[in-house]
């Protein structure tokens, strides 16, 4: 019994996650489809069969289904939730029945439909991130040290535990993340750290250890290392009418590191270990949602900007694989040949059971064994 309790736990505040970012995501789909004149049959929270829903006046299907992982909007004309062309119900189709089919809606049209999921994404996690830029304040780690590894290019030019770093080479240093961006970026080249130790203020000179990372094609990557940590976390309030500025910078930086890391792990540079599906994001909920709602929120505005980000990715069955192919129609003035088009459906189908067993080994490693 509290085995399952403790289940519990984790379990229910990861279904509440991602249940408003998938509802966000279809919606974002949904309202732009509609604004276009397309048909909606179905908007469904989950996939497989229906536990409650509703019909409303328009004729759209509104459900929950009992496998939670996930959700669609289909469309007039869609053969499945991954809005795949019902090639014998298209060829069927009444004049009238095809002013709401979003395949014989223009390209330009299309387009809108497929952007609008991911687009609703990073709204709304400008809009999470917003109110708590407003109200709790931005997160950052403070410039302290907290840790010094032995033997580090920081021990040999004598800094010490609680220093704090004010500015290197005439930089202010304003957050940690600060200071370890600058250090990578020179790797065996003389800083001069400006700190604070116990109000006293000194100078003192550091040479960032260089660094060699190989990836698998065979280039090396230079980076500066000092040996420090900071784990100290500090908070800046921005005002209500520019909290959104700063929300948006936060949503397009963790865009970058996201993108970046992912090109790590492709080169080779980075391990794929790091790699997480359901089940760690189903940990990583109960943990966060145990530390308090405001923590619960800053992970959701997380997991939206990373389901917008990845729905991008040029892969069919995925949002940018749509946006692939109606890019290439419109540059060529023609769709790609329906032998192409299922050819890509069974690639980017194949990907993401790939990179799903994958994430989900990574996930049973991670928890189970370690």
């Amino acid at each position: 019994m509290d085995f399952l309790i403790g289940l519990g736990w984790y379990i229910i505040p990861f279904l509440i996650v991602l249940s408003i970012l998938v509802f966000v995501h279809e919606l974002g789909h949904y309202l732009v489809a509609r604004y276009n004149g397309v048909g909606v049959d179905v908007f469904s929270i989950g996939f497989g069969p229906e536990v409650f829903g509703w019909n409303d006046k328009v004729g759209t299907r509104w459900k929950v289904s009992w496998f939670p992982l996930g959700g669609y909007v289909k469309m007039v004309g869609d053969a499945d939730a991954a809005s795949t062309p019902d090639k014998a119900a298209l060829k069927k189709m009444n004049e009238e029945a095809k002013k709401r089919s979003l395949h014989h809606k223009t390209v330009w049209q299309r387009i809108a439909v497929s952007v609008a999921g991911p687009a609703a994404n990073y709204l709304f996690a400008i809009l999470l991130f917003s109110v708590l830029f407003a109200t709790i304040g931005q997160r950052y780690t403070v410039p302290i040290i907290q840790g010094i590894q032995p033997g580090s290019a920081a021990e040999v030019a004598g800094l010490q535990m609680g220093d704090y770093i004010k500015a290197i080479n005439g930089n202010p240093i304003a957050r940690f993340e600060d200071l370890q961006l600058l250090v990578q970026s020179h790797p065996g080249e003389t800083l001069e750290i400006l700190l604070d130790r116990q109000g006293h203020i000194l100078t003192l000179s550091v040479t960032p250890t260089l660094s060699e990372i190989k990836d698998h094609f065979g280039y090396s990557h230079k980076v500066g290392l000092l040996g420090i940590q900071g784990k100290e976390a500090g908070y800046t309030h921005r005002p209500w009418w520019s909290s959104w500025w700063y929300a948006t910078e936060e949503v397009v930086s963790l865009s970058y590191q996201t993108l970046k890391a992912l090109g790590n792990i492709i080169i080779g540079a980075k391990s794929a270990e790091g790699l997480g599906g359901p089940l760690r994001i189903a940990q990583m909920s109960g943990e966060i949602a145990q530390s308090g709602i405001v923590a619960l929120i800053w992970f959701m505005a997380l997991l939206s900007v990373n389901l917008g980000l990845i729905n991008l990715f040029p892969v069919p069955m995925l949002d940018g694989g749509h946006l692939l192919f109606y890019i290439i129609e419109a540059v060529r003035g023609k769709p790609l040949s329906e032998n192409a088009q299922e050819w890509g459906f069974r690639m980017g189908f194949g990907l993401i059971v790939g990179l799903m067993l994958l994430a989900t080994w990574n996930d049973v490693m991670t928890i189970f064994f370690k």
